[in-house]
């Protein structure tokens, strides 16, 4: 009964589901099944997402919402769109209407606050025991055009916290990671306008990351950074 009456509210019409794991298909195949929603398609590649949504517009029956996974396992099909970010960064510019759900494992507040903030994912979901729940919840939060995150990540859309690191930081890491010594970031960063330049300060703000991250010297630093997937 309940299922009977959840098919009756509004809700979307065609959603496009990008995983390449089957069995995670599977569960956001039920979950867009008990919420009413008949027309789904699913691909496993980002590339056939991204082809599927322009054929669907130029077929005047456009999808409405479009799950998708951050990453994508590699193998012999070369892709111009080989990520969930890649993806939502392109239907974002060329299908701005679209709803676009990220739905991965990872739960970076870093990554959470670009994807949301910057590309304009309308929710980020993290798998997990309780992902399809979360997800279900998502559906319903964006079509209502509002946005949903899950609870492990909800913090990304509040003030910084002391473990994390601002976007300056993460160009000055990169740089570093680049094998550029001080005085050449410091060059670096005058030449492009980065605020602050000084030697001094990138000696002191490196110092400050260093403790920040438990990192024995700079190449430790850079190591930390680069797993945690900011640079």
């Amino acid at each position: 009964m309940a299922l009977k009456l959840q098919s009756k509210f509004s809700m979307y019409k065609k959603v496009l589901v990008a995983d390449d794991l089957g069995s995670i298909n599977q569960g956001v195949l039920s979950i867009l099944d008990t919420l009413g929603v008949k027309d789904v398609d699913q691909v496993q590649y980002c590339d056939d997402a991204y082809l599927k949504v322009k054929k669907a517009a130029l077929d005047n029956h456009a999808f409405d919402l479009v799950i998708t996974d951050l990453s994508f396992k590699a193998d012999y099909r070369e892709q111009k769109y080989s990520s969930g970010e890649e993806l939502l960064k392109v239907l974002k510019k060329e299908y701005p209407k679209i709803k676009v759900i990220i739905y991965s494992i990872e739960d970076r507040l870093q990554k959470v606050r670009l994807l949301v903030n910057k590309y304009q994912a309308d929710a980020y979901v993290c798998k997990g025991r309780q992902g399809l729940i979360e997800l279900s919840k998502a559906i319903k939060r964006t079509f209502k055009n509002g946005i949903y995150l899950s609870p492990q990540v909800e913090q990304a859309l509040k003030p910084r916290t002391d473990l994390e690191i601002d976007d300056y930081d993460i160009e000055l890491v990169n740089q570093l990671s680049k094998g550029l010594s001080q005085d050449e970031i410091s060059a670096f960063f005058m030449i492009n306008d980065v605020s602050p330049s000084s030697v001094s300060s990138i000696e002191k703000r490196l110092s400050k990351l260093r403790v920040q991250f438990k990192a024995n010297n700079a190449i430790h630093l850079v190591a930390i950074v680069k797993d945690l997937g900011l640079i």
